[in-house]
């Protein structure tokens, strides 16, 4: 007789546990099966966590839409809260907010870095010491900066939020003008026609506004910088980048310490500091809270974005900020109790589709040429010309 491996045999004793474990009635075997099926229709994939720690599909769902509605709540809140600031007749001192909600995202840096220290498990943040030589090369970017953020809340300032989608649409225009006069990268002919539908709808937004006589040729000149501007910060930024590691808060920190040096002597030469210091609500209470309000939703605009990118995708982020700009459009129309006409809403949807077809287009070609995976959570990728766009 063959002898019988110590192999063979243990096999043979594993499956007789096995089989005494489950085929006892049939029950033990089905209710196997059952359970193992639920796991699987509500996880959406074909297999499961033997320790239970799997995501099921219903759990997914769920935080993608309270991450999508958080996005949607923070940039619709900051957009009507800035223009609420710029609006002030008795503090004509745009500059000044600006300056402010630069010095409030300093500090929140600050406060998240020594929270991260006490609780590393809950908060993650990285350390963000000052370098000066750091500093001087985020410094060409920062000038960008500060005229993107300017440039936008002066549009913002005279066009009012119903149009602020329109004046400031031009974004993309620009990023496809800066890719290839400085990067000497073209684009595809599908990605300029999306560019050709952006301008069409421009444009007639602009006579539409100007039939309607509510139209600011000053905010739309400060939109078509700030589209520029957009544009040529989503540039640097990338150039700039490995500077800070590619860490995307240490580039914010170092971004607004030097726009807060740079728009001080700002503040003075545009006579802003008399309008601060003859404000009559210098001391109230209410006027500083929203001030630092406006401030924490500009930090938070930031995050919300990484977020909304990171349980999604980037082309997700894209689709989900043009509905919100639709709804922003609406909520403005209908709070301050607007009258459009059908071509102005035409002019907003042309827009809308142009800059959602562009989005489309580009990540079909990104596809094709996939980009390397982020090293964490603080160097989510984006679309061309998005890290520019992460304040707006």
């Amino acid at each position: 007789m063959r002898p019988v491996s110590v192999v063979t045999r243990r096999r043979k004793f594993e499956q007789y546990n096995t089989d005494r474990l489950f085929d006892r009635n049939g029950s033990a075997r089905t209710q196997l099966k059952r359970s193992g099926i639920l796991r699987m229709a509500l996880a959406g994939t074909e297999s499961t966590d033997q320790e239970g720690h799997g995501e099921t599909f219903l759990f997914r769902a769920v935080r993608i839409a309270a991450v999508v509605v958080l996005y949607w709540f923070v940039s619709i809140t900051m957009v009507f809260l800035n223009n609420y600031l710029l609006d002030n007749r008795e503090l004509d001192a745009p500059l000044f907010v600006t300056f402010f909600q630069c010095l409030v995202t300093v500090g929140l840096c600050w406060v998240l870095q020594l929270l991260s220290r006490f609780c590393p498990g809950f908060i993650d943040f990285p350390s963000v010491t000052f370098d000066l030589k750091t500093s001087r090369e985020v410094l060409p970017l920062s000038v960008v900066f500060i005229s993107m953020i300017t440039f936008n809340n002066l549009c913002l300032k005279h066009v009012g939020v119903a149009f602020y989608t329109v004046g400031r649409s031009l974004s993309t225009v620009f990023n496809v003008l800066c890719t290839y006069i400085i990067l000497k990268q073209t684009t595809s002919y599908r990605a300029l026609m999306c560019c050709g539908i952006i301008l069409g709808g421009f444009w007639l937004g602009v006579d539409q506004e100007g039939i309607a006589g509510s139209l600011s040729l000053t905010g739309v000149f400060f939109g078509v910088i700030a589209s520029a501007c957009v544009a040529l910060n989503a540039i640097y930024t990338k150039k700039v980048m490995p500077a800070v590691d590619g860490n995307i808060w240490r580039l914010s920190y170092y971004n607004n310490i030097n726009a807060c040096v740079l728009f001080v002597p700002l503040i003075i030469v545009f006579g802003e500091l008399s309008s601060v210091i003859n404000f009559s609500r210098l001391t109230d209470l209410s006027f500083w809270s929203m001030m630092i309000l406006g401030g924490v939703f500009g930090f938070a605009i930031g995050y919300v974005t990484g977020l909304q990118i990171k349980y999604t995708s980037p082309l997700t982020h894209n689709v989900s900020g043009t509905a919100k700009a639709c709804a922003q459009t609406v909520i403005a129309v209908v709070f301050y109790a607007s009258s459009k006409s059908l071509l102005w809403w035409t002019s907003n949807m042309m827009v809308l589709f142009g800059s959602s077809a562009y989005t489309w287009v580009k990540s079909l070609e990104m596809k094709k040429t996939p980009p390397k995976e982020p090293e964490d959570s603080a160097k989510e990728k984006l679309l061309p010309g998005e890290i520019g766009s992460m304040s707006v």
